[in-house]
């Protein structure tokens, strides 16, 4: 068994030294591993992403930390360095990308991407119409292919013997419960679930969804985590995973 502590948008800004780094004191005794699900930052600027590296330090020296960018750390266009600062305090910080840790003898692999919006069977979008539309819905499906070969990744040769998928946008609608539905299709997309369930893993944990609901299950029946400060109400959620080969 391992136990993965899970958080989402923090929206860090400037003025959040020394807020937070208290609320992850005790996290290395209660988790053994970390992972941040996007909208780490308040608006992508490499400052606040330098205060939040200050405050995740600690907590990254002592457990595996990984970490997905969200919305809010693309809005300055500054979302590279943004990565880079983090990666530089030990926050590995994934998009497209998998790696695996070694935890307690299991090797635990993550793969993530930030994801994008676009909507659920029945009202979503389509790659049809205007080059907007278009670009819209193919930027959803490609990141989703991208989430898909990391998790295949690490399924290739028994690599692993638990995955996690982290992301910032939804793949399911059930994590979206309480938010208005006019705005279901720029919360998440139900390409991301098909990616999950044809690669396979054991968690999905994302967050965006402010208003929404913390549990979900993908239709090929993953469990699914929002993780958004605003729905768990405290700092982090811990989950416990157990390998069906242990």
């Amino acid at each position: 068994m391992i136990r993965v502590a899970a958080m989402a948008d923090v929206h860090c800004g400037a003025d959040s030294a020394g807020k937070l780094r208290p609320h992850y004191e005790h996290l290395a005794d209660q988790a053994d591993l970390f992972v941040i699900a996007g909208d780490l930052t308040r608006r992508g600027l490499p400052e606040e992403a330098h205060v939040l590296a200050r405050e995740l330090q600690e907590v990254a020296a002592a457990v595996p930390t990984f970490a997905v960018l969200g919305n809010h750390d693309y809005h300055c266009d500054d979302q590279v360095l943004v990565a880079k600062v983090l990666d530089a305090a030990g926050v590995q910080v994934l998009e497209g990308e998998s790696d695996i840790v070694e935890v307690d003898g299991m090797r635990v692999g993550v793969a993530g991407v930030k994801g994008f919006g676009g909507g659920f069977a029945g009202a979503s979008g389509s790659e049809f119409g205007e080059p907007e539309m278009k670009a819209f819905v193919a930027h959803t499906r490609q990141v989703a292919g991208w989430l898909e070969t990391s998790l295949l990744d690490l399924a290739a040769q028994d690599k692993t013997d638990l995955r996690i998928a982290l992301m910032h946008y939804s793949p399911v609608e059930a994590t979206l419960r309480g938010e208005r539905l006019e705005i279901y299709p720029f919360l998440g997309s139900y390409l991301l679930a098909e990616a999950v369930d044809r690669a396979g893993a054991d968690l999905v944990v994302h967050g965006h969804a402010h208003g929404g609901s913390e549990k979900g299950v993908t239709p090929g029946g993953v469990h699914v985590r929002n993780v958004a400060l605003p729905v768990i109400n405290h700092a982090y959620n811990v989950y416990e995973l157990v390998s069906s080969t242990s």
